[in-house]
This record gives structure tokens, C-alpha cells and sequence, in this order.
């Protein structure tokens, strides 16, 4: 018989998971399957927050093309275990099973057809199903380790031989993120590489915005570049100045003091596509042709910027060549980015170092486990987080 979503086993109990977020569910949901009592402690007034919010409501669960590469980390080569023993596919068969309808929508990411709450009750439902104790409300005062872990909290003790940490990173305050996990992974002896906002659109000094602002709400697809990476999507202007998913991807990488380079017209040679219409279009204004080629207001703004207002045809090669040079390697640095308010992930976090990539326990600490955003591993937009999320989960659950 299955026990309702939310019910209450007294304790001790074996597994403590702090977080009710996708990978703390997906922790106690393992755990709970092999048998292990466990209670999953969160501090919001319910769980799943993020996954709530996550895809416009629908949530981008996974991505069909997730691998090791579309990962950043410190330590590359940690997120291959956790990822090879849950995958995608193995989600996506979950999913299938509570008969939850999805779709792909570009480049693999995977979405409900309906909502995003179907996610959190497929998971609250295997909670249920695998006996775990899913406290809400439950404000963490502290945290100490004795024979095991026990947990204060405003409604009572837990305790547990073993204890998850998986309150996620420091994005999206407002959702009640903290740096919860980082701090209590100091408390036990464990190292936190820097962090940052990551997936989060970038801002510009005043002389960028001059041009930025005035194209607000204008997106069209580009190849953004930082450090050494390069993402073909979508790039979209804001009274702020940029945002869109080349540019949130871009993001992940990019670090104060480096430029950001874009190719406003990928797969095209820009100043010989000048010249070409120079020859054929020699009567019409430079607007006009930039305009065939990009948004019309993006087309616009940048002739009158850099060209003069004469028919194209009367325009020297060297102006169209700059110009070209520009649309094809526009280069410009970001003051910053807009902060942990906007930023999806959280870029660094626990050491990798410090745990185990096989079961996420902490190798100076046994019976300690890191799992999903907390972890210095942070995914590409578009599902790849999520199913960090899983697969980190799933992997602590097996051991924990």
C-alpha cells in the first residue's frame, strides 16, 4: 500500500537529507528504495521549489545529448561516474512510468507538455512509495556530529547516521537559496573552490548600453565566445544589456576582465557578404542592406554607427571590411554579470577534490554526502543541471 506523500516515521533514522530540491529527492528516493529510513529536512513551506519555477513552468528535466563535456568543474573527469550510473535515459524512463507527457524542444532539452508540478509529484510520489519522511517548514539551526549527524531545527532534532547535504548553491535568493551547504561543508573540514553566477545575463558600462538599451527586446542568433568556449544560440537585448542562451551560456565561462566576442552573422564571411552587396546593391542605403542580413533596428543602429549615409555603393571596401570585422568579431567587455538574483547556477561550490565521484561521500568526513548544485560541477543550460541533479542524487542514495 502506498503511504501518502507526506507522512511522519519516528526516528533516528538512518539517511538525513538537508534539502528537498531534485537532488535531495532523488538522494532519499534511493536510499529509501535499498531500505534505509529517511527523512529529507527543507526549510521552504514546500518542496521542489526550483524545479517549480524551472522551464517557464514546465521544466527542462534533462537534455538527450548530456555528457561529461557539457560540464564545468575544477576536476572534469568527476562528473563522468555519477553521470554514466544514472542517465538521462534513465530519467526519462521515470518519467514515462507516472505517464507524464514531454516533448524536445531545440538541441535535446526535454520539457512537460503540462507542468512542471508533474515533476514534483512523480518525485514525492516515489518518496512515498520508498518510505521517506518529507519535512517542510523546517528551519536548520545547526548541525554537529557525534556518533552520526544530528540536526537542529525550529521544529525539532533529527537524527542520522548519515547525512545528504543538497540545499543547492546561492542562485535565485528569492527561491530561498542560501549558502547553507558551503557553509556546513566548512564546518566538517571541506574546501569551497570560488563561486560565481552562472547562466546569468551580463551587464556593460554606459557606452555599450548607449546601443543596448534602444534594441531592447531584439534577438537574433549569434555565436557567443568566452574563455574557450562558443555557443550557437540565440542572443537577446535588454535595457541591462544582454541576455538570451548564447549569452547565459557564455556566461558560465566568462570571468571578470574578459572580453566577450560575438559573431552577429555565424557561418557567413561578413566583409566579403559587404562587398557582394556592394556590387549588387550599389543604390541602396547601408541600413537597407544590413537589414536583410539582421533585426531590422539591430541593422540600423549599427549603419548609423559606423557608416556613412551614402548609397553602399559609394562606400570604400575598408569601411565594409571594418564593419564586416565587427559583425563577425564584435568585442566587448562586461563590467559584470546581474548577479545570483538572475543567475540559474551557482559556478564552483564543494571541492570535488574532498568527495568521492562514485558515491558523493566526503572522503575525510564517512557518512557525509555533497550532492547537485552544492558541488563544484555546474551543467550547460538547458536540462543538463537537472540532471546533474539526479545523477549526483541518485549516486549518494546508492551509498548513503
Amino acid at each position: 500500500m502506498t503511504r501518502p506523500a507526506f507522512f511522519r516515521a519516528a526516528g533516528p533514522f538512518d539517511v538525513a537529507v538537508l534539502g528537498a530540491g531534485g537532488a535531495g529527492l532523488m538522494a532519499a528516493i534511493a536510499a529509501g528504495r535499498r531500505g534505509r529510513r529517511v527523512v529529507v529536512i527543507e526549510h521552504a513551506d514546500e518542496p521542489g521549489k526550483k524545479i517549480l519555477i524551472s522551464g517557464g513552468g514546465r521544466c527542462n528535466f534533462t537534455n538527450l545529448h548530456c555528457a561529461p563535456d557539457r560540464f564545468l568543474s575544477a576536476n572534469p573527469h568527476f562528473c563522468k561516474s555519477a553521470l554514466a550510473r544514472f542517465t538521462q535515459h534513465d530519467f526519462i524512463a521515470l518519467v514515462a512510468r507516472h505517464g507524464i507527457a514531454y516533448h524536445e524542444k531545440t538541441l535535446g532539452q526535454l520539457f512537460c507538455d503540462g507542468s512542471a508540478r508533474q515533476i514534483v509529484a512523480m518525485l514525492l510520489a516515489e518518496c512515498a512509495a520508498a518510505g521517506v519522511d518529507v519535512r517542510v517548514g523546517h528551519r536548520i539551526a545547526g548541525v554537529t556530529q557525534g556518533e552520526g549527524f544530528t540536526v537542529a531545527t525550529d521544529q525539532g532534532t533529527f537524527q542520522a547516521a548519515s547525512l545528504v547535504l543538497a540545499t543547492g548553491g546561492l542562485s535565485i535568493p528569492r527561491m530561498g537559496a542560501t549558502g547553507l551547504a558551503h557553509d556546513l561543508a566548512r564546518r566538517f573540514g571541506l574546501a569551497v573552490t570560488e563561486t560565481s553566477p552562472g547562466l546569468v545575463p551580463l551587464a556593460f558600462a554606459p557606452a555599450d548600453l548607449a546601443l543596448m538599451k534602444p534594441l531592447a527586446g531584439v534577438s537574433l542568433e549569434v555565436v557567443a565566445a568566452a574563455g574557450r568556449a562558443a555557443f550557437r544560440e540565440a542572443m537577446l537585448f535588454t535595457h541591462r544589456g544582454l541576455s538570451g542562451p548564447a549569452i547565459l551560456q557564455a556566461s558560465s565561462y566568462w570571468r571578470p576582465g574578459q572580453p566577450l566576442l560575438i559573431d552577429l552573422l555565424p557561418g557567413q564571411d561578413a566583409p566579403v557578404l559587404l562587398r557582394a552587396r556592394k556590387r549588387a546593391r550599389g543604390r541602396a542605403e547601408p541600413k537597407t542592406v544590413l537589414a536583410e542580413l539582421m533585426p531590422q533596428r539591430l541593422a540600423h543602429a549599427l549603419a548609423e554607427a559606423h557608416l556613412p549615409q551614402r548609397p553602399i555603393g559609394e562606400l570604400p571596401d575598408r569601411d565594409l571590411d571594418k564593419l564586416g570585422a565587427l559583425l563577425n568579431g564584435w568585442r566587448l567587455m562586461p563590467t559584470g554579470t546581474e548577479g545570483y538574483g538572475k543567475a540559474e547556477v551557482t559556478v564552483g561550490g564543494v571541492d570535488t577534490a574532498g568527495l568521492s565521484s562514485r558515491t558523493m561521500e566526503a572522503k575525510a568526513v564517512p557518512g557525509l554526502y555533497v550532492v547537485g548544485e552544492a558541488v563544484d560541477v555546474t551543467g550547460w543550460l538547458g536540462g543538463y543541471n537537472f540532471q546533474w541533479a539526479w545523477s549526483s542524487g541518485w549516486a549518494a542514495g546508492q551509498a548513503a
